[in-house]
């Protein structure tokens, strides 16, 4: 039963897909609650790196630096044991969420951070000098600018979150990699090992290959308009040191 061109196997398959897309469900559900979360603390940690406080951006640098560098499968089997054994029972996919899109976020707020520090100073000042505050300035001049830099890095970003969800097996989640190993290793379903984990490979490669190609056409377009912009500047600013030298 477990041949690759068994069609038994492949039949088994067909005959449970209910099972796969159940766990697609339970992925798909983590994923986009994880990324809203992730969005919010992206942007947070964005702005505070990139305040003119202090403080903030020390914060923002010890949250980045703590959760980048510790593996996210310690991140998760904490939240999930370690408060389970505190009486704090939150639940896998409770759980899931909280784990990638604090995770997720960190990395959200460095593109964040660089798309802003992206923007030329020369616009920073222009909008102070109108008596912008803080928030205007990033409001009116400056997100504006920089939303077009991150997008790209942070679809990739998208793209890394969904196929993290896969860690959930680590707690016995519900999620596409749980539902298939349950599937290859069930006293009725078992022994079709390589049409599931076929099936649930190209699940993911669906979902994520057209947003990786989206990301890559992305930011390709970006540099190709970039390179069209810079020659502008430049013969409009020879242009001027020509008049200013006559």
């Amino acid at each position: 039963m477990s041949g690759l061109f068994s069609l038994e196997s492949w039949s088994t398959v067909w005959t449970h897909r209910e099972s796969f897309l159940l766990g697609l469900g339970n992925t798909l559900q983590t994923a986009v609650c994880a990324l809203a979360l992730a969005f919010i603390i992206g942007a947070a940690l964005g702005l505070m790196s990139t305040s003119g406080s202090k403080l903030l951006r020390i914060i923002a640098r010890i949250y980045v630096e703590f959760v980048q560098n510790t593996p996210l499968l310690l991140q998760l089997c904490f939240l999930y044991y370690a408060l389970a054994f505190a009486g704090v029972s939150l639940g896998v996919i409770r759980t899931g969420i909280i784990a990638l899109g604090v995770y997720t976020g960190a990395y959200m707020g460095e593109v964040v951070r660089a798309a802003i520090e992206s923007v030329p100073k020369g616009q920073f000042e222009a909008a102070q000098a109108q008596g912008f505050n803080y928030l205007q300035r990033m409001s009116y001049i400056i997100l504006p600018q920089s939303i077009p830099v991150m997008l790209p890095p942070m679809v990739n970003q998208v793209v890394n979150l969904f196929k993290n969800t896969s860690c959930l097996y680590i707690v016995g989640g519900a999620d596409l990699i749980s539902v298939t190993y349950s599937f290859v290793t069930g006293a009725s379903t078992g022994g079709a090992y390589a049409p599931a984990y076929i099936v649930c490979g190209l699940i993911f490669f669906v979902v994520c290959f057209p947003l990786s190609t989206l990301a890559a056409r992305w930011e390709a377009s970006l540099k190709e308009r970039k390179g069209r912009v810079n020659p502008g500047l430049k013969t409009a600013a020879k242009k001027v040191e020509l008049k200013e030298a006559a």
